[in-house]
């Protein structure tokens, strides 16, 4: 079969498609035919291994010290039909239609996975292969830090960093909450921004939202590089700061400020639940959210499609269509 093998850490130019063999499924896997995949920051952030220490170290010695042995195809979420299944598979059989994420084992960008049944979800027919690949990271997450922020009717809501894979999301979930929604991001994506239902929108280049003197009830930062207690200071009364990237700094600092202070820091990790799923597909049968697709590349050209998702501008998702 064909896929993107990751030869080294480093640029897009360690992504070569090569020809590999084909997967067989275990007992309790099943093997699945690639539609689609994406390409998130977070996949070109492994690629490089550019990450914080207290993370590098540990995929390191994981993946490989000087180059990934273990795993050598990256790729964090798919959609695809199933083509066999394993003795113990009882959910799902050969021509289903499904989606998943990969977890560690990554291995998207390719023609064939094997990847245990617990881990897929029925697409229904209705939403298309690519739509269905951005679900697990983007939309499950911004599912997640929504209600992480435990997001009311009528309450303020900043999202910083929206324009992105979980950014698009979480800024619909939030608006079907019925929260009045402020999105931060460049200036080229704020009128995308405004038609997915964004209230305001700001340009982080012309200000930084901690110093505009207004206040939320929540923020929902996916970037975290603005000062930690000038957000505190743009919280509510109660406020909720969900941090929805790696940052050590922020983890020291949620014990303290819950101990001196009636806001909250939050860091937890989306669980991917089956009820987590089906309220996100709910959500999109009702029409209130959508997947943004900015741009598609085919698997030959996955190297590019990094290159473009590492220059920070796409908008939503990448999506890499393989079959």
């Amino acid at each position: 079969m064909k896929a993107v093998v990751w030869t080294r850490y480093g640029p897009p130019e360690v992504l070569q498609l090569q020809e590999v063999a084909k997967p067989a499924p275990k007992e309790n896997e099943v093997l699945i035919r690639i539609h689609v995949a994406t390409v998130t920051k977070g996949d070109c952030e492994i690629r490089r291994l550019r990450l914080p220490i207290l993370f590098q170290l540990p995929l390191r010695l994981y993946l490989g010290l000087k180059a990934p042995k273990r795993i050598t195809i990256l790729g964090q979420e798919l959609a695809g039909e199933i083509e066999a299944v394993g003795k113990e598979v009882t959910r799902f059989k050969k021509g289903d239609q499904v989606f998943a994420p990969t977890f560690f084992r990554l291995g998207a960008y390719a023609e064939y996975i094997c990847l245990p049944e617990r881990y897929l979800v029925s697409k229904p027919a209705w939403i298309t292969y690519e739509e269905a690949a951005t679900i697990p990271t983007g939309g499950i997450n911004g599912l997640h830090y929504v209600r992480s922020a435990n997001v009311q009717a009528g309450q303020r809501v900043l999202i910083n960093g929206a324009g992105g894979t979980i950014g698009t999301y979480a800024v619909q979930v939030a608006r079907a909450f019925g929260a009045k929604v402020t999105a931060v991001d460049g200036a080229d994506k704020l009128d995308m921004l405004h038609s997915i239902g964004a209230d305001h929108v700001m340009d982080y280049r012309k200000g930084d939202f901690t110093r505009s003197g207004e206040t939320y009830d929540a923020i929902i930062d996916l970037v975290g590089k603005n000062s930690f207690s000038r957000i505190m200071r743009s919280l509510n009364r109660n406020g909720r700061y969900v941090v929805g990237y790696a940052s050590i700094p922020a983890m020291i600092k949620r014990v303290s400020t819950s101990r001196r202070s009636d806001k909250k820091v939050i860091l937890d990790q989306a669980k991917y639940s089956a009820e987590d799923y089906a309220a996100l597909i709910e959500l999109i049968a009702a029409g209130k959210v959508r997947a943004i697709i900015d741009r598609r590349y085919p698997l030959e050209q996955t190297a590019e499609a990094h290159r473009y998702v590492e220059q920070g501008h796409k908008k939503g998702n990448v999506v890499i269509t393989v079959g």
